[in-house]
């Protein structure tokens, strides 16, 4: 911990949806492209060769009494990201009570190296709970953007409310990130829940929005080596609808497939190819390094993203990483979705949820969960919208009604943690998804087959893509008409959905009170279009003490 004044050092670590086939891309072409788009794009300080901040400040993972900073410099021209030049920087930042920066609470200096891409970290103790304030780097007399933050409440608070914003799978080459600039514009987000695919990994052109690039991302080539990953994660960070939402609350972010590669297992990926593309070994770790220098998290244990966190004796939040222990996904080689040896937590993480779960003394207790708990029952869609929708999951398009990837295929992981729900009476359980490309309001039921007879353990809201192709892009109809037809059938074979959305891109806010948490949808106009307008589409709420969803007609 650092107090006061004290200077904090790097923070350390403390204990799908897409195309299927992909072009193999040798590893060595990421040194063709490090002085691409990103060095073109350096301004004219930069150029002179005076540090400069390009991709913005973040924080992330508030605590009660503080939060971690996050920034990267550009100390000379040539240290563009994933270049491993550039000289060892000293990075100053200050923290105050107010925007101006007089009022000085904390500060410090990190040291930014080569070996860390030249991101740095501060892990800033001894602030008071529940507060707002404002930080700021520098470096060789140029000042980084000012950022606001907040801390988490403290254990024993009594909470009247918190709000988050939620966000999931934003694919640069698909469009803008107008979902950010949106609820960047709010001014009561506590922090944003980011639920996984900040980045996606393709070659330039394969994955873009129907098929068409709307703005090219950096590298060029499906990334595999860690100067790729870096570059993918700069070209991401210099978005000015991330950085403005960054600059305006804390993140909260677990990962998902695409931050590594499509359909990721400890063992290998669909996107792949062991051998010509190196070893996934490599890959993953590579993947993971650049993870943990370009985003603001503060792993619980060294090599993942599954912590929690707690907001006074309202919420504790459990973040999951549902990527690192998974065994692979099911398939006539690898074994049923049934088998009890299989499984999508790991033993010792649903050991650690189970146990959080069950101890937790707050009043909600939200899950912060990458892939799709309920279950999803598609065998009784017609042939024209099962394609479709087994493309978009990334299943054979004949005979399969089953999404893999998610809890369904590994359903005793969620037999073990439902039952585990209803044998100590937890209540107040919501889980909060991402991945599918869909928003989603459902009841969790112990028994989907038996719904509504069955009860329901817990409640799911699952947030849409923000750019990532959805059903109507896929089949390229326009938006809604996909919906219009699957939704229904959808609903009649799923009774514990009461809500589907298949077409529309856009965001969520969840509001949490002591009586329920409701979940705000919004939907955007166009994603292709940088100034796309935000429109409030749908709320559902789940009221205390129901683990029941309910529809209601207005926004928080």
């Amino acid at each position: 911990m650092t107090s006061r004044y004290r200077s904090a050092g790097a923070a350390q670590d403390p204990g799908s949806l897409a195309p299927r086939r992909r072009t193999v891309v040798k590893a060595a072409a990421a040194s063709a492209v490090l002085a691409g788009p990103l060095a073109a794009a350096l301004p004219a300080r930069a150029a002179t060769g005076a540090p400069a901040f390009l991709h913005g400040v973040a924080s992330g993972d508030p605590l009660p009494d503080g939060v971690l900073l996050w920034t990267r410099v550009t100390p000379v021209p040539e240290a563009i990201p994933g270049s491993g030049l550039g000289p060892d920087t000293e990075v100053g930042w200050v923290v105050a009570r107010d925007k101006a920066l007089t009022d000085v609470v904390a500060k410090g200096s990190v040291t930014a190296t080569a070996a860390s891409d030249h991101t740095v970290k501060a892990d800033v103790r001894g602030l008071a709970p529940a507060t707002d304030y404002w930080f700021r780097f520098s470096a060789g007399g140029t000042d980084s953007p000012v950022a606001r933050t907040r801390t988490a409440p403290a254990a024993d608070a009594d909470v009247a409310s918190l709000r988050f914003g939620v966000v999931s799978c934003a694919n640069w080459e698909a469009g803008y990130f107008s979902a950010y600039r949106h609820l960047a514009a709010r001014a009561d987000l506590d922090a944003w829940l980011h639920l996984g695919d900040y980045i996606y990994e393709y070659r330039s052109g394969e994955y873009g929005a129907r098929g068409e690039v709307v703005r090219p991302h950096a590298p060029a080539n499906e990334i595999l080596t860690l100067a790729d990953y870096r570059i993918r994660h700069a070209k991401y960070k210099t978005d000015p609808d991330l950085q403005a939402l960054h600059l305006k609350a804390p993140v909260i972010a677990i990962w998902d497939d695409h931050e590594f590669a499509d359909n990721a297992w400890p063992g290998g990926a669909v996107n792949h190819t062991e051998g010509a593309e190196g070893t996934w070994a490599a890959r993953q770790a590579a993947a993971k390094q650049a993870y943990f220098e370009w985003m603001p998290v503060r792993p619980a244990l060294a090599g993942t993203t599954y912590r929690r966190l707690r907001f006074g004796r309202l919420a504790d939040l459990s973040l999951l990483d549902l990527r690192s222990f998974r065994s692979q996904q099911a398939s006539t080689a690898s074994g049923s979705v049934d088998d009890p040896d299989r499984t999508l937590t790991g033993r010792a993480q649903l050991d650690w949820l189970k146990a959080g779960l069950k101890t937790s003394d707050t009043r909600w207790r939200l899950v912060g969960n990458s892939v799709m708990i309920s279950p999803f029952a598609i065998g009784s869609l017609s042939a024209d919208l099962l394609k479709p929708l087994a493309k978009l999951l990334g299943l054979p398009q004949e005979g399969i009604a089953l999404n893999t990837d998610q809890w369904d295929g590994y359903t005793d992981d969620r037999r073990e943690l439902l039952a585990h729900l209803r044998a100590n009476a937890v209540t107040n359980t919501v889980f909060l998804t991402g991945d599918i490309h869909m928003a989603w309001a459902n009841d969790v039921p112990v028994d989907a087959g038996t719904y509504p007879l069955s009860p329901s353990a817990a409640t799911e809201f699952v947030v849409t893509s923000v750019t990532s192709d959805n059903l109507d892009d896929i089949v390229k109809v326009p938006e809604g008409t996909v919906s219009a037809v699957a939704a229904p059938v959808i609903k009649a074979a799923n009774r514990h959905v009461h809500w589907v959305d298949t077409d529309r891109h856009g965001y969520g806010v969840l509001d949490i009170t002591a009586e329920r948490a409701q979940m705000d949808y919004y939907v955007l106009s166009d994603r292709t279009d940088p100034g796309a307008r935000s429109t409030w589409a749908r709320s559902y709420r789940t009221r205390s003490g129901t683990q029941k969803v309910e529809r209601t007609y207005d926004p928080v």
